[in-house]
């Protein structure tokens, strides 16, 4: 069988088709909603590809990728008669998991009385820069969903997810015995 060659060229004019071919533009807010959770797909790539990740860590962000994968085709299908539909696979189970897994990291860390700027080691780096794109995807689809259908979990899921990342940076800081930095409001 021959390879297929990997451009088609039908998206040189600023269109590109949907599930079940509809074309739209690339600024179309759908677009905006699942290109995003493709950016943040990649940055939890960058996570689980990190030398200092541990074994379940990295088996929660590939559970978390696959999902993504699914709130991507999910958002990626035409909606043209508004009606209610679910996203495949993304449950009470799957906001529980994430959940879980908060409550775990959350246990292992010192407790909040300030502001902590992202930063401290690399991963946690990393982990504060996929929580930011975690939250511009959200914006994306409380966007979406002011013109068209979207299962709530949707939003339920990408919320919890922010938080997973912001106590995940916390968590490997504490793991490498980098200090958090904290906010100075008179610096």
């Amino acid at each position: 069988m021959e390879k297929s060659p990997l451009y088609t060229r039908t998206g040189d004019a600023g269109t590109t088709a949907l599930v079940g071919g509809k074309r739209v533009s690339k600024t179309d807010p759908r677009l905006e909603a699942y290109g995003t959770v493709d950016e943040l797909n990649s940055h939890l790539g960058v996570l689980a590809a990190s030398p200092v990740i541990r074994h379940d860590d990295r088996d929660t962000i590939i559970f978390i990728q696959n999902k993504l994968f699914n709130i991507g085709a999910y958002l990626a299908t035409d909606n043209p008669d508004n009606a209610p539909t679910e996203c495949v696979g993304l449950g009470h189970q799957a906001i529980s998991r994430i959940e879980t897994e908060i409550d775990r990291l959350d246990n292992t860390v010192p407790p909040l009385n300030q502001f902590v700027l992202p930063g401290g080691s690399p991963f946690s780096a990393q982990a504060n820069v996929a929580r930011t794109v975690c939250r511009r995807c959200e914006r994306r689809i409380i966007a979406l969903q002011e013109t068209t259908h979207v299962d709530s979990a949707l939003t339920r899921f990408i919320n919890r997810l922010s938080d997973y990342l912001f106590v995940l940076g916390r968590y490997y800081n504490n793991l490498t015995e980098t200090p958090e930095i904290f906010w100075d409001k008179n610096c």
